[in-house]
């Protein structure tokens, strides 16, 4: 069960491993080639040593036999290498290939996805699991192959020297191997759950790390690292028991390789001294049984790691399942329209957005919006607000596309949403999160993400606009300054007025703005008012905002309450229509 308590991976097999590595087929083909031909170079060995001795008993020259002994062997030293050379660099291939397929997923999947899973789980599918993929390449897929090439062959040739000798040998091998594929039927699945559990540790961790100052802060260091001591304790759990599988695989393999070259040691040796087989054959098929019982032992280590590896892939595939966020798709069954309408000009009657009896339920069925309807006029400054939980942030969740509709549609400049490419609608949005994000890194990068082709004169105005100037000059390194993970080397106000210029620089039509004064003392909240000012005039604003000073001079103020609109209009007009909006002003000191 992955730690989210969402339904198990399903189980992956070798078929399910065959994309990853397709487009790595022609190296994995020669590193296959070059399997097949030290097979031939190994096997061909016992009986070049059976020729020696024969060459030394009947006194026939040594060195032709010898000399092809010794290039046989260094021959094969040099395939190798140049085998595990290959197989090592094509699995850092594929774990290259599949981190980026994975990545590309993790960062294109429906936003409720998110709300669903924890990122820290997420985190560990693109680097452990995609990690154990390495050991499936170099000591599965290929290994296997050579390693099966080897064991017939070596079987055929012993079947040439002594059938007898032969049955002995296979008796206590397969005794040994169906002990090994009974045991490794358990890897895959433990190795799984062993993956998850490192998911869940990882998460754990990322959860204590995104808020180590309020764990600080609230005297809960010493239980938060019990509870990270708790994952990690599962996760080393899960991993015994994986250890406990695996080391079932190499006893049975050793009892059987033993148990073969007594056997054939023993009656061997009887069948010398009977004249049954000669001291050569009897030497030439030692060499085989070694040659059969190497490979095999490769084979079994090989397979053992390919379940281990196939867990990790049941979890990769999982996500991999998962649909991307629909963007060029139409989103009702029917035809997209592919060039989002025109902004309206300024007094056309068609609204820039409007909402039309709206609705949303989570999947759990908690509703969170009921029949909303409204509208955005172009270049319009419009304001939701409420008590807590009315609803306000999911009008704009919506608006962005986050989340489906349970009900109603909303329209852009008179389209359905739903009938335009997200990712063109997007552009034409500017929308900043209550939490105000702000990416590790420098101020230049944070603002370049959504308009990368701004110059540094634009950088520097729109920080003007915002009044951040004076944080990016106070370093030497200006638009380079460093803001640390999470904007962690700024103010919760500095960073909020970072993410709005980001914003406002990527000229939207239509600028969202959650919160937007949340954590702005009086001073940059006049700013900001003078900002959202001019920045109307040419673009629409659509506000979620808590203290009406902010917004008490917007064209419209929509009042939601329990995710229903219980009044709408200017800021004296709801003073005197509006109970909940005169007590939410009142309590302000606004009226």
């Amino acid at each position: 069960m992955d730690p989210e308590g969402l339904v198990p991976a399903p189980a992956a097999g070798v078929r399910d491993l065959l994309p990853l590595l397709r487009p790595h087929r022609r190296p994995l083909l020669v590193a296959a080639g070059l399997s097949l031909v030290a097979a031939a170079a190994a096997l061909a060995q016992p009986a070049l040593v059976a020729a020696t001795i024969r060459a030394v008993s009947s006194g026939n020259p040594l060195l032709p036999v010898v000399s092809a002994l010794v290039v046989v062997l260094l021959a094969s030293a040099a395939l190798g290498a140049l085998q595990q050379f290959l197989l090592q660099r094509t699995a850092e291939g594929v774990v290259l290939t599949t981190r980026r397929t994975v990545a590309d997923r993790l960062l294109r999947l429906e936003i409720a996805e998110y709300d669903r899973r924890r990122i820290g789980d997420l985190i560990s599918r693109i680097g452990a699991d995609t990690t154990l993929l390495r050991a499936t390449v170099t000591s599965g897929v290929v290994e296997v192959a050579g390693s099966t090439v080897v064991a017939v062959g070596a079987l055929v040739a012993m079947a040439l020297v002594d059938g007898r000798l032969l049955l002995v040998t296979v008796g206590a091998v397969g005794l040994g191997l169906a002990v090994v594929l009974t045991v490794s039927r358990g890897v895959r699945r433990a190795s799984q759950e062993a993956q998850a559990a490192v998911g869940a540790m990882t998460a754990t961790v990322e959860r204590a790390l995104s808020a180590v100052r309020t764990i600080r802060a609230g005297g809960a260091t010493a239980r938060e690292v019990g509870v990270v001591g708790e994952a990690a304790g599962e996760a080393h759990a899960a991993g015994v028991r994986v250890a406990r599988l695996q080391a079932l695989v190499a006893p049975a393999g050793q009892v059987a390789v033993q148990g073969a070259f007594l056997a054939v040691l023993g009656l061997g040796g009887y069948r010398v001294a009977t004249g049954s087989i000669a001291v050569a054959d009897l030497v030439a098929f030692i060499l085989y049984l070694f040659l059969l019982v190497m490979p095999l032992g490769q084979a079994i280590g090989a397979w053992t790691q390919l379940q281990t590896g196939l867990g990790a892939l049941a979890r990769l595939r999982e996500i991999l399942d998962l649909a991307p966020e629909a963007d060029d798709r139409p989103q009702r069954g029917g035809a997209v329209v592919r060039d989002v309408p025109r902004v309206p000009a300024a007094g056309d009657p068609t609204p820039l957005l409007s909402l039309e009896d709206v609705s949303f339920a989570y999947p759990d069925g908690t509703e969170v919006l009921r029949g909303v309807s409204m509208t955005v006029p172009p270049g319009a400054r419009v304001a939701l607000v409420g008590p807590s939980g009315a609803g306000k942030s999911t009008v704009l969740a919506l608006v962005e596309g986050f989340y489906p509709l349970s009900g109603g549609c909303i329209r852009w400049a008179g389209t359905d949403v739903r009938d335009l490419p997200r990712a063109a609608l997007r552009a034409r949005l500017g929308y900043v999160e209550q939490e105000a994000p702000v990416l590790a890194g420098s101020v230049r990068e944070n603002l370049l993400l959504a308009a990368p082709g701004s110059t540094d004169d634009e950088l520097w105005a729109v920080l003007a606009d915002v009044g951040l100037t004076g944080v990016v000059q106070r370093s030497a390194r200006g638009l380079d300054v460093p803001v640390g993970d999470e904007g962690v080397l700024l103010s919760g106000g500095e960073r909020q007025r970072l993410a709005i210029a980001r914003s406002l620089l990527a000229r939207p039509s239509l600028l969202l703005l959650d919160e937007p004064t949340a954590s702005l003392d009086a001073r940059n909240e006049g700013l900001l008012r003078d900002t959202l000012a001019a920045a109307s005039a040419d673009r629409a604003l659509l506000v979620v905002a808590h203290r009406l000073s902010t917004v008490r001079d917007s064209d419209q103020i929509v009042v939601l309450d329990a995710g229903r609109v219980v009044g709408r209009g200017t800021h004296d007009e709801l003073v005197e229509t509006s109970g909940l909006y005169r007590e939410l002003a009142t309590a302000q000191l606004l009226v």
